[in-house]
C-alpha cells in the first residue's frame, strides 16, 4: 500500500488519549486529535516511525560520537514520533509530535498534523 500525499498542512493539534502515555516525550499515538474545530478519532494506526536527527545548531553541538548515540535513541528535547492513522471517516493523515520544548514555559512539544494523504491500494 503506497501513500501519495494530498496536501501539506503542517498546523498544530490538540490531541487525546484514552489511557495517557506513561512518559510523555515518548508518547504512542493518541486516540483522537483536534484540527480547525473538528475532531477526529483514530480508527486504525497504519504507521509508525521516529526521528531523532539534529537539526540546525543542533547537529553542531555535539561530538560526532554522542550525535551518532543521540540519532538512535533521542537526546533531552530533540526528535519527532510520527504516526500514520486513518480516521473513522477514512481520511488518512501523518501527525507527529516534536519533543523539542518551544520556550520556558512550553517545556513539554507540541502536537502536528503534517499532511493529508491518499492511499494507493496494490491489488496484483
Amino acid at each position: 500500500m503506497d501513500a501519495r500525499p494530498l496536501r501539506f498542512i503542517g498546523e498544530p493539534v490538540d490531541v487525546e488519549f484514552d489511557t495517557p502515555p506513561l512518559l510523555e516525550k515518548q508518547p504512542g499515538c493518541p486516540d483522537r486529535f483536534v484540527w480547525r474545530e473538528h475532531a477526529y478519532r483514530i480508527a486504525e494506526v497504519l504507521g509508525e516511525w521516529r526521528d531523532f536527527g539534529r537539526r540546525g545548531r543542533m547537529a553542531r553541538n555535539m561530538t560526532p560520537a554522542h550525535a551518532a548515540v543521540a540519532s538512535q535513541r533521542g537526546s533531552w528535547g530533540v526528535g519527532r514520533f510520527y504516526f500514520r492513522v486513518r480516521t473513522a471517516s477514512g481520511r488518512v493523515f501523518d501527525l507527529y509530535y516534536d519533543r523539542a520544548p518551544k520556550d520556558a514555559g512550553a517545556r513539554k512539544g507540541a502536537w502536528f498534523l503534517y499532511r493529508e494523504l491518499a492511499l494507493d491500494d496494490d491489488q496484483d
